[in-house]
């Protein structure tokens, strides 16, 4: 339930915070005084979009700070909308995104406004009436459903892009052929061109490689004297003195390291000269391997890597050509048996949908009984659609006759806007005992009522509210005196701005404001009177 709201620098209200309680909590107030600003401070709380047109004027943000509880612990909800276009949402102190907030705000509170009304106008909107109603039933039968449906979708559509492609197959496999053919011709190696490279390098400048690492080997181990020659003379003078001390000791194993080491580079040395051969054949045929790594890097990918994956790609889709008539006969043989899978599980739903369509005209006739539509019939029709959706093969609508004698006909057909809130109404009763909201929200759900009607709707919310708490937003004493909690909102400016504050009601505030709502600004003993009675009414 939504326990406390705060509400800063929002439209016209500057500062006003508001406790609400568990039961029907009735909010009243002149005309314009911001009632709905309430209403919409609340939804921006719970997950609606942030407008900066709704910042006050000469603020540069606008904060609203919700105190709820959900499953038995407490939650605290930050909205933040600022001049700049930031939008800023917390939930427990935590920085979340507006899904996140809207996930858990969906169980905390149901908002109903005028727009549902209009909504409820609207067929598509009959259907989802319907399967939130018993969900646990409907729910497994829509899953199946969906889930088969998302398979036929597939398959259908890879039948319908194999057809389409089946002018141009002729064309594509001759030249997907050639393609194949000549990167298998090539025999592609990955790597292959980075040894070419080195390979083509060395080739073409053997003669000078070989003329330095000639004259290298000459002086390092040619002829004497030569510096292996000198370094070994040297070794040996420092040998022969390395016994006079442990640094001559250091210093003659140093040479000696050195020394043999000068051996082994000589070594190499004389291995990579005696390897060196040139061959202006190898040469060409190496230049000539690397042309054609080139050329098809040209065609089909920037290294041997990616011609290979083309290749490969290539050769899926010539696969795919050459087997044609195989992959579209097991395709439209797929197709069948998914489409009766599809129609079967169809089936199913709409029977369950069926079962649930009666219980749930039953349950809404005798809700409409209670708001006074004496000879109202109610019917939820359930047609087949031409094709099966993701939704089933149902159109679902709801028709009425609200008057003995008349026939049923779609709810747009009927209904006035009195009688449609009335309507609503009595589908929130019944589905709120199957979502589990705790919260009900009702912004003037008196629109188009008065009179003993009025008194009905007020009685009826009254009921709701012993299983959910109810916040209400009224012009009419009637449902007023049914609240177990009021409050009033109320304007006053100065010589710069306008404030609005809601004020939450004692016992006789409460007679003196439904007396303002019976008489206007004129209150007389006699509307303090008629205020007492219809909140005693309301106790029955």
């Amino acid at each position: 339930m939504i326990n406390h709201i705060s509400i800063k620098n929002f439209a016209i209200i500057e500062n006003t915070e508001v406790d609400f309680e568990n039961g029907l909590n009735i909010i009243t107030g002149e005309t314009g005084s911001g009632k709905s600003i309430v209403i919409e401070a609340i939804s921006l709380a719970l997950g609606s979009r942030a407008d900066t047109s709704a910042i006050r004027t000469g603020t540069d943000k606008a904060v609203v700070q919700l105190l709820g509880t959900l499953d038995g612990e407490e939650i605290v909800i930050t909205r933040e909308v600022s001049s700049s276009g930031k939008n800023l949402c917390k939930l427990n102190g935590e920085i979340v995104t507006l899904a996140q907030l809207n996930k858990v705000c969906t169980r905390l509170a149901d908002i109903h406004g005028q727009y549902d009304n209009q909504s409820l106008l609207n067929p598509d909107y009959h259907q989802v009436l319907l399967d939130t109603y018993k969900t646990d039933l409907i729910s497994p039968a829509k899953e199946q459903v969906a889930c088969i449906f998302e398979k036929f979708s597939k398959c259908r559509s890879e039948l319908a892009s194999l057809l389409s492609l089946e002018k141009e197959n002729a064309r594509k496999k001759d030249f997907y052929q050639y393609e194949v053919a000549e990167i298998d011709k090539a025999d592609l190696i990955p790597g292959e061109d980075d040894e070419l490279t080195d390979r083509i390098s060395l080739l073409q400048n053997s003669e000078k490689i070989f003329a330095n690492i000639e004259k290298s080997y000459a002086v390092m181990a040619g002829e004497a004297p030569s510096v292996l020659d000198g370094m070994g003379s040297a070794v040996r003078a420092v040998e022969e003195i390395s016994v006079f001390s442990k640094d001559l000791e250091a210093l003659s194993q140093e040479f000696s390291d050195i020394y043999y080491r000068l051996q082994d580079l000589c070594s190499e040395l004389r291995s990579v000269k005696d390897g060196i051969t040139f061959s202006p054949s190898e040469l060409d045929s190496a230049i000539a391997r690397m042309d054609l790594i080139d050329n098809l890097k040209k065609k089909y990918g920037n290294t041997i890597s990616e011609i290979l994956e083309y290749r490969d790609n290539i050769a899926s889709q010539l696969s795919l050509i050459e087997n044609f008539d195989d992959v579209k006969l097991k395709l439209e043989k797929e197709l069948i048996v998914l489409k009766k899978e599809l129609i079967s599980a169809c089936a199913v739903l709409t029977s369950v949908r069926r079962e649930v369509a009666a219980e749930l005209e039953s349950k809404i006739q005798k809700e409409l009984v209670d708001l006074n539509f004496h000879d109202a019939r109610i019917s939820i029709s359930i047609e087949p659609l031409s094709v099966p959706t993701a939704e089933g093969l149902d159109k679902v609508e709801i028709l009425i006759s609200t008057n003995k004698g008349e026939p049923l006909k779609p709810l747009y057909k009927i209904a006035s806007g009195g009688e449609m809130s009335r309507i609503m109404l009595a589908f929130k009763n019944i589905i709120s005992s199957y979502d589990m909201i705790p919260t009900l929200i009702f912004d003037e759900i008196d629109n188009g009522i008065s009179g003993i009607t009025a008194s009905i709707v007020g009685r009826k919310l009254k009921e709701i509210s012993r299983e959910h708490q109810i916040l209400c937003i009224t012009h009419l004493p009637q449902i007023a005196a049914c609240g177990n909690y009021n409050y009033r909102i109320y304007k006053e400016s100065d010589d710069e701005k306008t404030f609005t504050t809601v004020e939450k009601l004692t016992d006789e505030e409460k007679v003196s404001e439904i007396a303002r709502l019976l008489g206007g600004t004129n209150i007389t003993e006699t509307t303090l009177q008629s205020a007492r009675e219809l909140i005693a009414g309301s106790i029955k």
